[in-house]
């Protein structure tokens, strides 16, 4: 299965061990293809340089650099198709872009306005927890 994980989850599943962290294992056990964008990446730099991941982050015994890094080489990494005004956020476009380049099959957002386009070429939009929903149902079957 092949996934985007916008940046909200990604920066929410690297230094916590919540319920997103289960989506990076997934990926990690092969079970299932995660992609992103070297914009997306630059947008996950900037959020975990923010003040709330300060500690965190210095637990970790990594750096910033080194937290993307590892991401990066998790994801595969898409020049983001170009989409007309689909998102609230036109910052959403890309992580839009992003998933339309990779062919994915579900982008997985936190981002309530975001989560009301639920679907855009075949891509569905879902939250955290439909998302390991279908991966868990996907992987027993």
């Amino acid at each position: 299965m092949r996934l985007v994980l916008d940046t909200n989850v990604v920066a929410s599943a690297i230094p916590w061990s919540g319920t997103p962290r289960v989506l990076l294992q997934a990926a990690r056990d092969k079970c299932v293809d995660l992609f992103a964008s070297m914009a997306m990446l630059a947008e996950l730099t900037d959020i975990l340089g923010r003040h709330k991941f300060d500690k965190k982050i210095a637990a970790s015994g990594l750096t910033i650099d080194q937290l993307v890094d590892g991401y990066a080489q998790l994801a595969a990494l898409v020049h983001p198709s170009s989409v007309p005004r689909i998102a609230p956020d036109p910052d959403d476009d890309a992580v839009i872009g992003t998933a339309l380049a990779s062919k994915a099959e579900l982008m997985v957002t936190w981002d309530k306005p975001l989560l009301t386009v639920t679907r855009h070429q075949g891509i569905r939009l879902v939250g955290v927890a439909q998302a390991i929903g279908i991966v868990d149902a996907r992987i027993k079957t």
